[in-house]
């Protein structure tokens, strides 16, 4: 099959990172792919290296951005239809919010003498632009958006079940098709354990002792991301344990309000900022540490959940969107949104019992090798295809 994929950027992130997966596995299995994205703006980083050498060709679209801008807008969605035209693929497939919208309505207008029938037509629901934490008539012009959008959409790929509940709450795309396909991690690295040499040398150069407990926490340091709850929970946690040590790991406009705010608190020499740090040494990080945590407030499934899991550590998380999919009573601890004390009270019972935490980590790991296994992705979304293109 000749396959579009159209993502906004392509940012360090899990939906790139997903979708970077997808394009090189349908590549290998022999079919035409064509990666078309904006450029990676922003502090967040970017993935272009990982596209170097792949099978499928990357086309970047400048106009392509993130914020909502009209002209930008305009040029993007007819350089993509142009494209789209030249390409003439049997399936686009969208990802994000802006590629979502301008991709699809794009693959819709293909139809005409240059191409005999319209392709088909997959969105990836990878996160939802609207959410409880933003005004209600700004999340009812993104709903009315999206019910548009689903219109010219054929099939919708969720990475959660939770994000096609929300979904047809809302209303969009009711009538159509919806499939769970778990965002694919290249296991291999998260697996394979760790030199104990190097995981030595990680907490030495990020200032951390051997015998220290290390919380560590991988997300942009921006609004919503939770960081703020973490730091709330930790005099108390502190107050308790003597060698307890957060460690974040990103970086993001709210970087420097952190670092201010735990110095403010007497509590600068219990938190390490790495900032950004490349995907391949994310399991580093993580098997240098002990307990993942993370206080997300908006997620599709936040991909360091089932990344600890798979590196034997068990994770704490809030209970928002797809969290629940993975972390439970075998696995972790699931926690109230915003909820402080218990957030301290689940850090505690893990950090004092070394035991519990490393059952709850193999039992996370066996819980999600086969769930996120990159073939177990890739399968289902090419099942789709192959349904689409009869």
């Amino acid at each position: 099959m000749k396959i579009v994929h159209i993502i906004t950027r392509l940012i360090l992130g899990g939906a790139q990172e997903n979708t970077l997966i997808t394009c090189k596995l349908l590549a290998e299995r022999g079919h035409e792919v064509t990666l078309i994205t904006g450029p990676a703006l922003g502090p967040e980083g970017e993935l272009f290296n990982q596209t170097k050498g792949q099978k499928y060709e990357t086309i970047v679209v400048d106009e392509m951005r993130r914020a909502i801008e009209p002209f930008k807008d305009l040029v993007a969605y007819r350089k993509l239809k142009r494209l789209l035209r030249q390409l003439q693929p049997d399936i686009v497939h969208t990802h994000s919010a802006k590629a979502g919208i301008l991709g699809r309505y794009a693959g819709s207008a293909l139809k005409g003498a240059w191409h005999p029938a319209r392709p088909g037509i997959v969105h990836g629901i990878h996160g939802l632009a609207f959410h409880p934490y933003q005004s209600r008539w700004v999340n009812r012009i993104y709903v009315a958006i999206e019910k548009a959008a689903a219109k010219r959409t054929d099939y919708f790929v969720s990475v959660a079940d939770a994000m096609t509940d929300q979904c047809k709450a809302a209303g969009i795309g009711a009538d159509k098709p919806y499939v769970t396909a778990y965002s694919a991690i290249d296991e291999e690295q998260f697996l394979e354990p760790i030199a104990a040499e190097r995981t030595r040398a990680f907490r030495r150069r990020n200032g951390i002792a051997d015998d220290a407990v290390v919380l560590v926490t991988i997300a942009r340091l921006f609004m919503l991301k939770g960081h703020d709850y973490i730091i709330a929970s930790a005099p108390e946690l502190a107050k308790r344990f003597a060698n307890v040590v957060w460690l974040f790991v990103g970086d993001g406009n709210l970087a420097e309000r952190y670092k201010q705010q735990v110095r403010e608190m007497g509590l600068a020499e219990r938190f390490r900022f790495t900032g950004l740090m490349p995907p391949n040494e994310i399991p580093l990080a993580i098997q240098s540490s002990d307990i993942l945590v993370h206080c997300s407030l908006r997620e599709g499934l936040a991909r360091t959940l089932p990344q600890a899991m798979l590196c034997g550590r068990p994770a704490i998380s809030f209970d928002v969107d797809g969290a629940r999919e993975v972390v439970n009573e075998r696995t972790g601890r699931l926690i109230e949104p915003k909820n402080v004390p218990q957030l301290i009270e689940a850090c505690a019972e893990l950090i004092a019992d070394k035991s519990l935490s490393g059952r709850l980590g193999q039992a996370g790991q066996e819980s999600v090798k086969t769930k996120f296994a990159p073939d177990t992705m890739v399968d289902t979304i090419e099942r789709i295809y192959g349904q689409l293109v009869k």
